[in-house]
């Protein structure tokens, strides 16, 4: 039977110096100080901002002074949800122009990120910038280079480092507890239009109620298309589908896990085989990464059947394991060497000479063993605050304390470069490098 233990963040935060790592976690007081006082704007309207700003409002400190967005609809659901006091507008750069805003949060769609971030930075905001950092490989150095020029607070929005129980996996890790670590293997499955990303489109919506042209940014020139603007995530136009969304997350985990970087070597294929009702953005990908610490990591996803999603991560070690999917599960290796089948074909007296030796008949004959215990399973399970919160949390501490967070710009380029690593393999349907600040195709 496992054994179950409780990880509490504050447990977790006491006896770990691995979880406390750039981990700040400051009880708030609901008298604040004005000089504690951090006011922010929000670049991007949609579902996530309107669930980040909730996360937000849970902080007394804290005030959503702005928000813009290219669907009017957005925008008075935003004014609504704090309380009349956010001013809305259309174009980020009235944002990010107004001196009293400290910080923004920027959750537009995946094209218009680059440009955000360095134009907020430039302007002196610390910023908060919805996964993936990134629309191609090539922006993560620009926006790296604007946080460090500008000496601000970036944290990018996959919250896995500040799960307790990834914490608690990324010690086990360290530990040894594993052994040697080789393979990881993740599954993202869905089987909703929903989470295929074909969502609802307001009925209000039409070229009066959307700034079609605000929208497209630098994206290809066309006609309005309420798809393409609710739907985005579909479309290569302004997003990079299921790597970019969602394999961006696990690659940002196992970075974390494993203390590694950009992948050496890529590659992927993916197709789309269900969804082809608004999109062109495959809804089946399995990828392959190499990265030089010694591990490969397989990533399988799909919008056509939800099986296998509960399992998410498996990390197999040569002593052990680790599953996420219920909590996080730790299963020791239990190793026989089996080699009576081979040594049957030799000669007897061989084989008998061969079962002589103490050491290979503690090995090969397990029955003979003097009986012993054996350490069995260890399941864990987080209580305390979500991650999510303790990654906004750990933003707006960095922001008044100096602190630093987990996912800055520097992180979150590798991360979203693992992504567009798999996005070029299965586009060029080779093998992609990552060589010198770039990724390169071998013939």
């Amino acid at each position: 039977m496992a054994k179950h233990f409780t990880v509490s963040r504050r447990d977790f935060l006491r006896t770990s110096a691995i979880g406390t790592a750039g981990l700040a976690m400051g009880a708030h007081s609901p008298m604040v100080a004005p000089s504690d006082r951090i006011t922010i704007g929000m670049i991007g309207s949609g579902a996530r901002a309107h669930r980040l700003v909730e996360v937000l409002q849970q902080f007394p400190e804290v005030e959503v002074v702005a928000a813009c967005d290219a669907y009017k609809g957005r925008l008075e659901r935003m004014k609504s949800r704090t309380g009349g006091r956010a001013d809305t507008m259309a174009d980020y750069r009235e944002i990010i122009n107004r001196d009293e805003i400290d910080a923004v949060v920027i959750s537009s769609p995946d094209h218009w990120h680059y440009q955000h971030s360095v134009d907020s930075l430039n302007a002196g905001k610390h910023a908060y910038i919805e996964k993936p950092l990134t629309y191609s490989i090539e922006e993560g150095n620009g926006i790296v280079e604007a946080q460090r020029r500008n000496n601000l607070v970036v944290q990018v929005g996959s919250s896995g480092p500040n799960s307790v129980l990834v914490q608690k996996a990324r010690q086990m890790i360290r530990e040894g507890k594993l052994g040697q670590v080789t393979m990881i293997r993740s599954t993202t499955n869905r089987n909703t239009a929903s989470g295929a990303w074909i969502y609802p489109i307001p009925p209000d919506a039409s070229p009066n109620t959307v700034d079609w042209d605000l929208f497209l940014g630098s994206a290809p020139k066309i006609p309005y298309s309420p798809e393409r603007f609710f739907r985005w995530r579909c479309y290569k136009d302004y997003s990079g589908g299921l790597s970019t969304d969602l394999y961006v997350h696990t690659c940002t985990t196992i970075n974390y896990l494993m203390g590694a970087g950009i992948p050496e070597s890529v590659i992927a294929m993916g197709d789309l085989y269900r969804w082809t009702r608004s999109r062109d953005v495959p809804d089946t990908i399995n990828a392959s990464l190499k990265y030089s610490g010694g591990f490969m990591v397989n990533l399988s996803g799909t919008f056509n059947n939800q099986e296998g999603n509960s399992g998410g991560m498996r990390i197999l070690g040569t002593e052990g394991s680790l599953v996420f999917g219920g909590g996080l599960r730790f299963i020791p290796e239990r190793v026989n060497e089996g080699n009576r089948w081979i040594t049957n074909s030799w000669p007897e007296a061989l084989e008998d000479a061969y079962l002589v030796d103490p050491a290979v008949r503690q090995e090969e004959m397990p029955s003979t063993r003097t009986p012993a215990t054996v350490a069995g399973e260890e399941v864990y399970h987080a209580e305390g605050k979500d991650s999510l919160t303790v990654h906004v949390q750990e933003w707006l501490d960095a922001i008044r304390k100096g602190t630093p967070t987990k996912q800055d710009a520097e992180v979150g380029h590798r991360a979203a470069a693992c992504a567009h690593m798999i996005n070029a393999s299965m586009e060029m349907e080779t093998m992609v490098h990552w060589r010198n600040g770039q990724s390169l195709i071998t013939k």
